[in-house]
């Protein structure tokens, strides 16, 4: 059966944080809810009756994860992909930003230098300061809209003698997927350096049309000081779930990160997730397929509503992914005031564009994986409180 992405769902009574935390996060319980990273959509029927079936079983005790999780894994990976990772770099945990939190303890030591690329996902700020490391910014270039790395601040960066770059690819929240020749040359940098890059690469599935997803280890020479975070969660929607997998081709960095998981105690395995994955990477392709034909047909919905109705909101379309970063720049509206303004005039609950750190300033983020009424609907209160 076809899903039907623009049939309303009640998440009331789940404990979903999108919903039950809107009046902690906006002081206001009646926003309607557009910020954090999961959808209002089913999870696919596969994943439902692989859950149930699990759940007939009636112990629910320690669990593994079974090769046949990572070879599901690794079959998706060359479907989707196009990219031949090997079983044996597969290094699975509990939660994502667990094991992103993990990576970045495995590869560098307290006190080194780690770099972000703002405004980037939130995240990662804590991942590094939250194990004391330190946050050195090499912030994205901005041009007319689109967005690119700055290559040369980079080098000056990693020359200055940073460990690791954390990278967002595709990058939450400016949509971009990250081209061959962009990936190529972040590994030049790093392999001059001596560099460990760790790429969240849990929006990967995500790409819309006009855009392609490249697995940063697909790109890499052997030998290259490489990590990335691979998750069915924002592809599927499992973000509950807790399940992540770490793909680390080189041996000595697979052996130290294992190490730091068990250390972290981030091995066990919730045996709905490991059921609930290895469903989706067997059977998900045609319900990810129908999602992102609905989900670029939302985005290019807003973004032609943008540009015909509200010029002062720009966005340039994201080629991955179901979040969009808008430019309120054009409002002059300092980012209290523009808080205010989505929160109490037009009743949105968006991510402000400081919790993206530097140049974020002037910008929300706003998550459009949700029935598309619901989007229409944000788009008219907008069309009202500007008047």
């Amino acid at each position: 059966m076809s899903p039907d992405f623009d049939q309303p769902i009640d998440r009331s009574g789940t404990h979903a944080l999108k919903f039950e935390g809107r009046l902690q996060k906006f002081g206001r319980a009646d926003v309607q809810p557009m910020w954090i990273a999961d959808m209002d959509f089913a999870a696919p029927t596969c994943v439902s009756e692989a859950l149930l079936a699990r759940a007939r079983h009636p112990i629910y005790g320690y669990t593994q994860y079974p090769d046949s999780l990572c070879q599901s894994l690794v079959d998706w990976c060359a479907r989707r992909h196009r990219w031949q990772a090997e079983r044996d770099w597969l290094v699975p945990a509990s939660g994502v930003f667990a094991s992103l939190s993990a990576a970045v303890q495995a590869c560098t030591a307290a006190g080194d230098a780690v770099i972000v690329q703002p405004p980037v996902y939130h995240g990662f700020r804590g991942a590094v300061e939250g194990c004391g490391r330190r946050l050195l910014h090499n912030p994205l270039r901005e041009s007319d809209g689109r967005y690119a790395m700055d290559f040369a601040q980079l080098e000056q960066c990693a020359r200055s003698g940073a460990r690791a770059l954390l990278l967002c690819n595709p990058h939450n929240p400016v949509g971009r997927a990250w081209t061959p020749d962009e990936l190529a040359e972040v590994l030049r940098i790093a392999r001059r350096h001596d560099l460990t890059v760790i790429s969240d690469e849990v929006h990967g599935d995500l790409p819309l049309s006009g855009g392609r997803h490249h697995p940063l280890p697909s790109l890499a020479q052997p030998g290259d000081r490489v990590v990335a975070l691979l998750s069915p969660s924002k592809t599927f929607n499992l973000q509950g779930l807790g399940l992540a997998v770490l793909a680390v081709p080189r041996a000595d960095l697979r052996d130290a990160l294992r190490t730091t998981v068990a250390s972290l105690h981030l091995g066990d395995a919730n045996p709905f997730a490991v059921a609930a994955a290895e469903a989706a990477w067997l059977h998900g392709d045609d319900w990810l397929d129908t999602l992102l034909a609905y989900l670029a047909g939302t985005r290019d919905l807003v973004a032609d509503h943008l540009r015909t109705r509200i010029p002062s909101i720009r966005l340039t379309p994201p080629e991955a992914g179901y979040l969009l970063w808008l430019d309120c720049r054009a409002l002059d509206l300092d980012d209290a005031a523009l808080r205010d303004f989505f929160v109490h005039r037009c009743k949105l609950g968006l991510n402000p564009g400081p919790d993206f750190g530097p140049g974020g300033s002037g910008f929300v983020r706003m998550n459009i994986g949700t029935p598309r009424r619901n989007v229409e609907a944000a788009l008219d209160a907008i069309d009202a409180a500007l008047g």
